[in-house]
């Protein structure tokens, strides 16, 4: 324990290009009674490309309010800037992240979207759907992709499944920032699939044991896993010199400093 401990209290890089913030559900004996807990991962891709865990939090529900908690306790570790921050568009988040990091662009992940909409579709329409939804996000701007949404919205899909649009246009702010990056960076920033990976490898190691005893217990087994698969999740990301020339442009001495 004395390890995890020195672990998550290590001091982290001053900038990261690319932080994925997410939770996955893990269940722990609390005062007596069996509880499904949060557990926070913070993924984080370096300047060089190299991915890195930035600590786990654990927490009995998912909230902003507590995110605001994990993104302070990463500035107190040395964190001063992140350029880009992928999360699953839980309500607040943007603002818990502007309050840690104000220059953060706050990127919702559009695979989490585009699963939060397919879960109102019939199984018949959801190519359909697909292919309609995949015509925002690969939009040229952010005009363009407004003028696609509408389309969807005034079509026989949007009036068939009429809480699909309201959903984008409620995290429509978090959506754009996406359309203004370049194909390298969208490829990077596109999905949560980074962070998704590293879960379903602590999902694989805690899933046998049917609960633990108390949040250290689950904390030790987390880090083994994470130790274990760690020359897996710490390779260099895939086309990241091309990303890196773009986040040069964009980030300028933000990113060439780092």
């Amino acid at each position: 324990m004395d390890e995890v401990r020195a672990w998550q209290t290590r001091p982290l890089e001053p900038c990261y290009p690319v932080v994925f913030l997410d939770a996955i559900r893990v269940n722990i004996r609390d005062q007596g009674v069996v509880a499904n807990k949060a557990v926070y991962v913070a993924l984080a891709i370096l300047p060089d490309g190299t991915r890195d865990v930035l600590g786990l939090w654990f927490q009995a529900n998912e909230g902003a309010k507590f995110w605001a908690k994990v993104l302070n306790d990463l500035r107190n570790r040395g964190v001063q800037d992140i350029l880009i921050a992928v999360v699953d568009g839980l309500k607040g988040f943007p603002v818990a992240i502007e309050a840690a990091f104000p220059r953060t662009q706050v990127q919702t992940c559009i695979v989490h979207l585009l699963r939060s909409s397919m879960a109102f579709a019939s199984f018949k329409d959801r190519k359909a759907i697909a292919n309609a939804l995949k015509a925002i996000y690969k939009a040229v701007d952010a005009e363009a992709a407004e003028r696609e949404l509408k389309a969807f919205e005034d079509s026989e899909l949007g009036a068939k499944y009429p809480a699909i649009a309201p959903m984008w246009r409620r995290a429509w702010n978090e959506v754009i920032p996406f359309l203004d990056y370049p194909e390298p960076v969208r490829r990077l920033i596109y999905t949560t699939n980074a962070i998704e990976a590293l879960n379903s490898k602590i999902r694989r190691a805690v899933r046998t044991r049917g609960h633990f005893p108390n949040d250290e217990a689950a904390a030790k087994l987390i880090y083994l896993a994470l130790n274990a698969s760690s020359t897996e999740w710490k390779r260099s990301v895939r086309c990241w010199h091309e990303a890196k020339m773009q986040f040069a442009i964009m980030f300028q001495d933000r990113f060439t400093v780092a």
